[in-house]
C-alpha cells in the first residue's frame, strides 16, 4: 500500500520532466523570434531629412502663433482692453520668448567671399536703380531676410500691445492688436513662401506669389 504514493510521485515527476523538455525548445524558439533592438542601428526612411525640416518650419509657426494670439485674445476680451500689469507682462514675455526662439534658429547669411579676379565696375544705366544687397543674395537668404524682418516687426507690435493694455487708454488697444495680427500674417506668409514647404495643391486656392529677388524695374528701359 505504501508503494502506490511513491509510484504516483514518480509518475508526476516524469510528466513534469516531459513538459519541461517540450516547453524549453519552444521558449528558446520564441526568444529567437523577438526583435533584437541592439542588433543594428535604426536608419530613417529615404527623404526623411527634408520632411523633418518642413515639419520643424510648421512647428515654428505654431510655436509663435499660440502665445501671440493668447496675448491678443486676452487684450480684446479684457474690460476696456486693460489687463493687470503682472498678467500683461507674463503674456508679453511668453510671446517674446517664442519669437526670440524662432529668430535664433534662423539661418545667418555668410560673409561675402573675396573675388578671385578684379571685379568689373558697374555700368550706370539711366532709369535703372542699383541692385540692392538683398537682390544680390541667393533666393534662400533673401527669404530668410524677409522672415527675419517679419519677426522683428512682430516683436515691436507685441511690445506696443503690452504697453497699450496697461496704459489705461482703451482706444489704443484695437490698433495695437491689429498691428500684432498683421505681424502674425506677415510672419506666416514669409515662412510659407520662403520656408521650403511643399506648394499647396488644394483645388480653388489662388496661386501664391513668389518672394521678391530682384530690385530691377519691370518696365522697359528709356531710349536715349
Amino acid at each position: 500500500m505504501r508503494a502506490l504514493p511513491a509510484r504516483r510521485i514518480a509518475t508526476s515527476a516524469l510528466c513534469a520532466t516531459l513538459l519541461i523538455g517540450i516547453a524549453a525548445p519552444a521558449s528558446m524558439a520564441a526568444d529567437s523570434d523577438l526583435p533584437r533592438g541592439h542588433s543594428h542601428a535604426a536608419a530613417p526612411v529615404p527623404g526623411a531629412d527634408a520632411l523633418l525640416a518642413q515639419t520643424k518650419t510648421l512647428g515654428d509657426i505654431s510655436g509663435v502663433l499660440a502665445p501671440v494670439t493668447a496675448l491678443v485674445d486676452a487684450a480684446l476680451k479684457a474690460d476696456n482692453g486693460q489687463i493687470p500689469a503682472d498678467q500683461a507682462t507674463k503674456l508679453g514675455q511668453a510671446a517674446k520668448d517664442a519669437i526670440a526662439k524662432v529668430t535664433a534658429a534662423a539661418p545667418v547669411a555668410p560673409p561675402a567671399a573675396a573675388p578671385a579676379v578684379p571685379a568689373v565696375p558697374p555700368v550706370a544705366l539711366p532709369g535703372v536703380p542699383p541692385l540692392s544687397k538683398n537682390a544680390e543674395r541667393p533666393r534662400a537668404l533673401a527669404a530668410a531676410d524677409v522672415k527675419a524682418d517679419a519677426l522683428t516687426a512682430l516683436q515691436t507690435a507685441v511690445d506696443s500691445l503690452v504697453k497699450a493694455v496697461t496704459s489705461g487708454d482703451a482706444a489704443s488697444v484695437v490698433p495695437a492688436a491689429t498691428a500684432v495680427v498683421t505681424g502674425l500674417v506677415n510672419f506666416v506668409v514669409a515662412t510659407v513662401l520662403g520656408g521650403g514647404l511643399p506648394a499647396p495643391n488644394l483645388p480653388g486656392l489662388p496661386a501664391l506669389p513668389a518672394l521678391p529677388t530682384s530690385a530691377l524695374p519691370t518696365g522697359s528701359l528709356p531710349v536715349s
